[in-house]
């Protein structure tokens, strides 16, 4: 295969909702770049980019699939990205090495929900953009209201560079602005008569043919001259604008194509070659330091790796793309996070699961190489001279969907471990925790979908069963008023006994509240707790009563208490403990007795000081249709949430909620349900909250009965 200089190369991503094409068009791509020879299709479950076993029985894009094809003496990357948003850490990876998005819009729809997300991604990172309208053939296709959808959403640098003649049932042909000509298909796609434009259409044609040319002429001041001296651009200047105006984020073309019909598929990727940025005409990818990478063949070597995969009889494939130096077979490269050396002993340009070997590749490129020891997504590899420079990582969001997972037989638990480390390396928004607090492994991920479909691959690809079941949520304990006790541990069983007496008061911890005067403090311990908020430990002995070195195993008996909290067993916090008096005994007092005093007397003042539960709440934002708002309000608010604001953006609502973490398992499920799969939502962690009385007494009411099944 040929080697790709850097200015030869175009990497784009395809983007856009379930169903809007995605699959079809690369597919359509490959063949017109002679890297198929037959075309297979999402529905006869043969194309190249969804092979993968889970695909082909969802008939649905579950990971992000590398493609590539060569066109025109130039090669063009393509990453196939998955339409679902719970698979949007897969979307991120191709946004951080494609230069440019391809936005994909289902011509029978319009601009969906997911269309809307992703573009807050490409805005988020600065990404230049096409729109690309899909499925103008079909019956219900309205490729106008697309498009006034399109500026609605996304504003009038969204400009027509293409339009569908006969949109619907029969379509054959594409008035194109830029070539002003019509592109004429034959019934089975491929290479198009190029007519002129029908009389009747010239007015519109020129109309939308001024339009993109007083776009293109804004990107740059020497073709805005050219264009007031001359009133127009020459094509050269034309094609120059649009690539300066792409890369710019000044001009977002909006494009039409037939991916099923392979109905002006090579004209789109004649588009990609002559008028999309190469990796040098876009902004610099950046260190994780802020500095720009120069994409220069003669500088050390700077790889991103920003896929992993598991394919079978290859084992680990890892896929990176190239943004300094040239990488040759066989290199030696540090793994600039890790600090291991990673041997790169073959590389390959990789189209779905076809591979074709390369010798070497150059910045800007995307390749691929298998069986690395230590590096997996979002790790960089460096030559020795560059080592400690990485490259800035992908942000991945916060998970939204939790549950608790064990394997079905125990002996196959320390399996199940590695196998959920291992889908974290590949997937890293899947995220689990073994929780000591809940006593479960907790695993979280972007969905339902999102943890579906890797309990099928643990289940199916790995032969490890596994059981899905609810979280237990972690509550936290703490008081809202002051109280004493007095507790003393007196033990006699022959020989050496135990004895130790404590006299403590207990009070909430609130941050800049002075400290309480009834009793001196003469020493103070901060403890910061691993589980959130504070543990404020005072010696208020007076004149011995307690000897200081027994003071260090009464705070240790209260820790013990604070990690199993009196009212439900889950962590307590935000406590100030003042230990005033006590009895010490000469023969029987030592270090257990104290730590027991203390444990119990801490209990005692805590089930007196009105003690409260405190719950995680999560910042939750929904964004949902317009015509959907009342139900989802109606089940927020049904789910305990305080509806904080909202906010429009085009033709969405959002909706700015606190909601308690206990009533959002399953909100997925339920939000995709009430409005039809158009709505979608994140959530991040805010703060602890106390819980309404009335939960709070089903609580203890669970918890004892739990305790008396256990006894």
């Amino acid at each position: 295969m040929k080697v790709y200089q850097t200015n030869e190369i175009k990497n784009i991503a395809l983007i856009g909702g379930a169903k809007s094409g995605k699959t079809t068009l690369a597919e359509a791509m490959l063949f017109e770049g002679g890297v198929i020879n037959r075309r297979g299709s999402v529905d006869d479950k043969n194309s190249v980019s969804d092979y993968r076993e889970i695909e082909l029985e969802r008939q649905a894009s579950v990971f992000s699939t590398v493609l590539y094809a060569e066109y025109a003496g130039k090669k063009i990357n393509i990453i196939d990205c998955p339409g679902f948003d719970d698979f949007i850490g897969e979307v991120l990876a191709g946004m951080k090495v494609a230069d440019t998005m391809i936005m994909m819009i289902n011509a029978q729809n319009g601009v969906e929900v997911g269309t809307e997300i992703t573009w807050r991604s490409i805005t988020r990172l600065e990404k230049p953009a096409v729109f690309l309208i899909n499925q103008v053939e079909h019956e219900k296709a309205n490729f106008d209201e697309s498009v006034r959808q399109i500026k609605t959403q996304f504003g009038e640098k969204a400009i027509i560079a293409q339009y569908p003649l006969n949109p619907g049932i029969g379509f054959d042909s594409i008035v194109d602005v830029l070539k002003m000509k019509m592109f004429k298909f034959p019934s089975g796609g491929g290479t198009p008569q190029i007519l002129d434009i029908p009389e009747a259409e010239m007015e519109k044609a020129e109309e939308y043919r001024n339009a993109i040319i007083e776009a293109a002429a804004e990107s740059e001041e020497a073709l805005m001259e050219a264009f007031f001296e001359n009133g127009t651009l020459s094509d050269e200047e034309l094609a120059k604008g649009i690539n300066q105006g792409i890369a710019t984020r000044t001009m977002f073309p909006i494009l039409c194509v037939s991916g099923k019909h392979n109905q002006g598929v090579n004209r789109f990727m004649e588009f990609v070659i002559e008028n999309l940025p190469s990796p040098l005409e876009v902004a610099s990818t950046k260190t994780a330091e802020g500095n720009d990478l120069a994409m220069q063949e003669n500088n050390p070597q700077v790889a991103f790796v920003f896929k992993t995969a598991v394919e079978p009889h290859l084992g680990e494939i890892s896929f990176f793309k190239v943004y300094d130096g040239i990488i040759t077979e066989a290199i030696d490269l540090l793994n600039a996070n890790t600090g291991s050396k990673e041997r790169l002993s073959q590389l390959f340009a990789v189209a779905g699961k076809n591979r074709q070997k390369v010798e070497k590749v150059c910045p800007g490129d995307i390749a691929a190489t298998i069986k690395l020891k230590d590096t997996n997504t979002n790790n960089t590899l460096t030559s020795s001279k560059n080592q400690g420079v990485k490259v800035s990582p992908i942000d991945y969001p916060d998970p939204k969907y939790r549950t608790a997972v064990k394997a079905k037989s125990s002996s196959d638990d320390e399996k199940l471990a590695t196998l959920l480390k291992d889908l974290n390396n590949i997937d890293p928004t899947l995220v689990f925790e073994h929780s000591k607090e809940l006593k479960q492994v907790i695993f979280s991920g972007q969905g339902e979908m999102h943890l579906n479909v890797a309990k099928w691959m643990i289940e199916n690809l790995n032969k490890v069963e596994v059981e899905y079941y609810a979280p237990k949520i972690p509550y936290r304990e703490t008081i809202t008023k002051s109280a004493k006790s007095t507790y003393r541990h007196k033990k006699q069983s022959g020989g050496a006994g135990q004895f130790g007496e404590v006299h403590m008061m207990i009070e909430p911890h609130i941050e800049g509240r002075p400290d309480q005067t009834e009793f001196p403090i003469r020493g103070k311990d901060e403890v910061a707790l691993a589980w959130g908020g504070k543990l404020i430990f005072h010696n208020c002995i007076v004149g011995g009563a307690i000897d200081a070195r027994f003071l260090p195993a009464i705070l240790k008996g209260i820790m013990e208490k604070m990690e199993e909290g009196p009212l439900t067993g889950s962590y307590a916090r935000d406590i100030i403990v003042n230990v005033y008096d006590g009895k010490m005994h000469p023969v029987d007092s030592n270090e257990i007795s104290f730590k027991l005093a203390g444990r119990n007397a801490f209990r005692e003042a805590f089930k007196n000081a009105a003690p409260k539960i405190l719950e995680p709440i999560y910042d939750v934002e929904v964004m949902v249709p317009e015509d959907k708002m009342g139900d989802v309000m109606t089940d927020l608010q049904g789910r305990r949430a305080l509806i904080m604001g909202m906010d429009s953006e085009g033709g969405y609502q959002i909706i700015k909620a606190k909601v308690p973490l206990a009533e959002m398992n399953r909100y997925s499920t339920s939000l995709s349900s009430l409005t039809s799969g158009r709505a979608t939502y994140a959530m991040k962690y805010a703060e602890y909250q106390q819980v309404p009385s009335d939960v709070q007494d089903q609580l203890l009411k669970a918890y004892e009965e739990e305790e008396k099944d256990e006894d």
